[in-house]
């Protein structure tokens, strides 16, 4: 049985900590969001980019990270020297919290201490939209949700409209690679990003036991 850690009631809404068995789990709003039993998906994100943005990539290309969830993608990232500037965007105190002082720490500590990382307490559909902000990367690996299909919490589905697509793409160098984890496959988010105007638009599998795989959308701006 999951032994719950911490609870929390934010702007949100609920969000919890558990542990079942040697793993860490994360519910938003009664539903599952992520756990620590895995992480391939997560680490795809992340690698998934770098590949995409090819041959002709910056010498040290600088990643924006949307959802510090466990951690996974933020300490495959810093684990990578390929990588320069990393910027991770969390809009949940609670989970700042669990990694900063919590039980998530032993996961994430490194990473957060890399003089590269800069964690942004921020929600990330607010942040790509802000005017103010002008910070652009090389990369965008966003997972904020259970995909562009299955929104957990309402507002997040607008990061996947054509506008929230926009602002992403603004976000992003020439050449830069967008890339969201999904829960599973989306033919409609992919084409609704060629219609954004990405080029290159595929998908990469995670297989899973069971059910349909978990899915990393990519597209590029063009240069």
């Amino acid at each position: 049985m999951p032994v719950t850690l911490d609870r929390r009631e934010g702007p949100y809404g609920e969000v919890v900590l558990r542990r079942r068995d040697d793993h860490f789990e994360i519910i938003a709003n009664g539903t599952f969001l992520m756990d620590t039993s895995d992480g391939r998906s997560e680490r795809l994100l992340v690698d998934a980019a770098l590949r995409a943005l090819g041959d002709t990539r910056p010498a040290r290309p600088s990643v924006l990270i949307g959802g510090l969830g466990v951690g996974f993608s933020l300490a495959h990232a810093a684990a990578d020297p390929a990588w320069g500037r990393i910027a991770v965007v969390e809009r949940e105190r609670a989970i700042i919290d669990w990694h900063r002082e919590g039980p998530l720490a032993a996961l994430s500590g490194p990473a957060l201490a890399d003089p590269r990382t800069a964690l942004v307490h921020a929600d990330l559909v607010a942040y790509v939209h802000d005017p103010d902000v002008t910070d652009t990367y090389d990369a965008l690996c966003l997972d904020i949700d259970n995909g562009p299909d299955w929104t957990v919490t309402e507002g997040n589905d607008g990061l996947y409209s054509p506008s929230g697509l926009a602002a992403c793409a603004r976000r992003l160098n020439p050449g830069g690679v967008l890339a969201v984890w999904s829960a599973r496959p989306s033919a409609d988010f992919e084409e609704t990003l060629r219609n954004a105007g990405f080029s290159g638009v595929r998908s990469e599998e995670v297989p899973v036991a069971r059910g349909v795989p978990d899915v990393v959308h990519l597209g590029v701006r063009p240069a």
